[in-house]
């Protein structure tokens, strides 16, 4: 840390991601690494986030200083690149026989994973941990922070080759139902140990986990809301897991993560001003006008985000006047499947995914749809809580966390700001739509709960003072 007289220590952050907004984002990962360098600046943080080269990222940065050079890292030369874009102080790893591909992140233009996806990120780790360190001339961070399993193998690498280096750790889990696994016959290939390979180490059920080794090695552990913390702890949402946090679930915090207040404001100061966006948004979807409330859902089609059991309660939708407009991609049975309830008129779906689409149908929709069977923390709920586009959500997860449910007593105490529906099944979900549609028949009842939701604190505050404490606890200096 460096500390200026009468001011309070800069903490310095290396953050090691596998994607980041706006450069390069497959979901929500993308949107919270994006969001915490500047959420924690005024608080005296100076995070430095390393991200892999792709071709995009690359293309973004055009300007850069070479601050690290690797003759041979995982298979080829790579070098690291400093430079700033999109408001980011990135370190950018450019290693062309690894990131310099067509196609996504983690797959190809056919949608097939990459078949050297761990030696990939092994090799953002192993940059990760040589920064922290201290192989980079002028600059050494005081904390490394690692996301999800692409960067678990950091923590690791740090504890094993830098034990020295008095850097604090900490793993956060995005979604803890990717692990980054492979073969035991790639231990040597990662660099890592025949002692690793044990259930104290790097060793799950037969195969190599790279979360599991960041989850093992790092100082302190979070995920990205309380209630999902809690599950983790549990057989149903720990992925195997589970037993592992609950050794080390006293270094275990849930940390909700917020959204960039700046990007998601609306154009409109009241509830009365989504109107125009409504009208709007029926024309894009070509539906017709009604008197009952417009759903939205924006999403991954996923059986983990429940859509399946939306095609099932969607005629008690229907039935009650409501109508459904939809826009994602994902497993091809719900696809065909949405596809097929769009010959009813009061359905539309759109496959795929567009930036300002997906906008207007949180602008423009009444309520939006998130049924997720497990969700770490979410971020739409919390983009219609903003829109006032008032949430329906399962009972689980940051979903919990962020909806305040439309019970007698919530609505008594004129808190509400959505709906909450358990267990996460069809027929509870069609009972919630039910109750949806009730709720939208008392207009005064309705525009109440959309003030409250547009008044609900969504943003990054609470949380970035959660994270200045967690890195104070680590830092070397205290």
């Amino acid at each position: 840390m460096t500390t200026a007289p009468g001011q309070p220590a800069t903490i310095k952050v290396l953050s090691v991601t596998s994607e980041c907004a706006p450069l390069v984002k497959t979901g929500g990962l993308a949107d919270v690494a994006g969001a915490l360098p500047a959420a924690l600046a005024p608080l005296g943080v100076e995070m430095r986030t390393l991200l892999p080269g792709y071709p995009g990222v690359l293309a973004a940065i055009p300007k850069g200083k070479v601050v690290l050079e690797d003759a041979d890292l995982f298979g080829g030369p790579a070098r690291v690149i400093a430079a700033g874009a999109a408001g980011l102080d990135l370190l950018v790893l450019d290693a062309p026989h690894l990131f310099a591909r067509d196609g996504g992140p983690y797959v190809d233009s056919a949608g097939r994973d990459w078949p050297d996806n761990p030696e990939r990120f092994a090799a953002l780790s192993w940059i990760g941990a040589q920064i922290a360190g201290g192989a980079m001339a002028g600059w050494r961070p005081d904390i490394l922070h690692g996301h999800d399993w692409q960067a678990g193998l950091a923590p690791w690498y740090l504890r094993a080759r830098h034990p020295a280096a008095g850097v604090g750790s900490v793993m956060t889990i995005h979604n803890i139902a990717f692990q980054g696994k492979a073969g035991v016959d790639r231990l040597a290939a990662l660099r890592l140990a025949p002692g690793d390979m044990t259930q104290d180490g790097v060793e799950f059920w037969g195969d190599i986990s790279a979360l599991k080794a960041g989850l093992v090695a790092a100082d302190r552990i979070t995920t990205v809301s309380p209630t999902y913390a809690g599950e983790l702890l549990t057989p149903d949402f720990g992925m195997g897991m589970d037993g592992l946090l609950r050794a080390r679930s006293g270094v275990l915090s849930g940390i909700l993560n917020g959204v960039d207040l700046a990007a998601w404001t609306p154009t409109y100061k009241t509830p009365a001003g989504k109107t125009r966006h409504k009208a709007r948004l029926r024309r894009e979807m070509g539906l017709p006008e009604s008197d009952g409330p417009l759903c939205v859902v924006v999403s991954r089609l996923t059986h983990q985000k429940g859509l399946d059991l939306l095609i099932d309660a969607l005629p008690r939708l229907i039935d009650r006047g409501g109508q459904l407009a939809l826009l994602g991609s994902g497993e091809k049975d719900l696809e065909q499947a949405f596809l097929r309830a769009a010959d009813h008129p009061q359905v539309a779906v759109r496959l795929g995914y567009d930036e300002g689409l997906a906008r207007l149908l949180i602008e423009g929709g009444d309520a939006i749809l998130v049924p997720s069977r497990f969700e770490p923390c979410g971020l739409t709920q919390m983009y219609g809580l903003r829109f006032g586009t008032l949430p329906l959500v399962a009972y689980t997860g940051g979903l919990v966390d962020t909806v305040i449910d439309a019970t007698p007593a919530g609505l008594r105490a004129r808190a509400a700001t959505g709906m909450q529906f358990h267990p996460v099944t069809a027929e509870a979900l069609s009972r919630a739509l039910d109750r949806l549609c009730d709720l939208y028949a008392r207009p005064d009842l309705w525009l109440s709960m959309q003030r409250n939701a547009m008044r609900h604190p969504v943003g990054w505050d609470q949380s970035a003072a959660d994270y200045l404490a967690l890195y104070r606890g680590l830092s070397r200096q205290d």
